[in-house]
């Protein structure tokens, strides 16, 4: 049988573990990158770091807010219907780690589809979701008391809904020119499928936890239940940009004969298939499109820029 509590901090605790968890796969990831001898260019390395800042912090806020709740607040049920700065700092928080993220992939998917018009799409989005994200954080903390969140729903609504549609939108395009260029062969076409997977993963699991969020806001807003998904969703983001960067490693480990099968394709196909030439030059752009401290040519990019 439920308890009084169990839809109110029960949920609320097990959003908070999740993030914490989360969060030491963060740290993990980071040093992970920090150790790792990429040659980013200088703002790479700045929006790793600022990630890893808000992250730690969001996190704090997060481990305070559950010491509030279930300590200073211990039998006193009334401070629950008021709505604590943790709430509109989560939103708040979520929305910069959301723009960051996705201005990072939506300009690596202008890098392999050459598309203004995607790009541009890409940045209304992440825009759009941006400022409602933080309106909706706004208001939350002028509303006061959980009883008035009734109309935040619209905010709430356009900011998740924004932010959903250009982590599918970077997924598909990604997903979509990765596949375009296969060609048949094992070593490459094992490559793509790594790089596919990330795109994927990149965009899938923050949706499904952003549509979680907004459908439990907005049929049981009396509730925390939407904040057992609405802590872990900036977690998820850092997670999975961080796993694309540190992916080139092992990426670098399977392609130490990438430039032999290319030309070979390319020299094979060259008279009778346009299109597999083109293919092959995609995966040679996405795999050199990747920065290490002395390594073969293959893995240093003209564009400064890491995919």
């Amino acid at each position: 049988m439920a308890g009084p509590f169990d839809l109110i901090i029960g949920v609320l605790l097990i959003g908070l573990f999740f993030n914490t968890y989360l969060y030491g796969l963060v740290t993990y990831q980071f040093i992970v990158y920090s150790n790792t001898k990429f040659s980013d260019p200088q703002w790479i390395k700045i929006m790793v770091g600022v990630l890893f800042v808000i992250d730690t912090i969001h996190t704090a806020v997060g481990i305070y807010m559950a010491w509030d709740m279930c300590v200073t607040n211990y039998g006193n049920p009334a401070s629950l219907l008021l709505v604590s700065w943790a709430i509109p700092f989560t939103a708040c928080a979520t929305s910069v780690v959301a723009i960051i993220s996705q201005f990072f992939l939506g300009h690596r998917a202008f890098l392999l589809t050459k598309s203004y018009i995607l790009a541009t799409a890409i940045g209304i989005l992440s825009i759009l979701g941006f400022i409602f994200g933080m309106i909706a954080g706004i208001k939350s903390g002028i509303a006061g008391e959980v009883s008035k969140f009734g109309p935040l729903k619209p905010y709430v609504i356009c900011w998740l809904g924004f932010q959903t549609a250009a982590d599918l939108l970077i997924t598909a395009s990604l997903s979509f020119v990765l596949s375009q260029s296969k060609t048949g062969f094992r070593r490459t076409d094992t490559i793509i499928n790594r790089l596919i997977r990330g795109a994927v993963q990149t965009g899938l699991f923050v949706a499904i936890f952003a549509l979680a969020d907004l459908f439990s806001f907005v049929l049981h807003g009396d509730t925390n239940f939407y904040a057992m998904f609405a802590y872990p969703i900036g977690r998820i983001y850092t997670n999975t940009l961080l796993d694309t960067l540190n992916a080139r490693a092992d990426l670098k480990n399977m392609t130490n004969t990438i430039d032999m099968d290319s030309e070979s394709n390319a020299n094979a196909f060259r008279m009778n298939n346009s299109h597999t030439l083109h293919s092959v030059q995609i995966q040679k752009e996405v795999i050199s499109d990747t920065h290490f401290d002395g390594t073969d040519s293959v893995f240093q990019s003209s564009k400064g820029a890491a995919v």
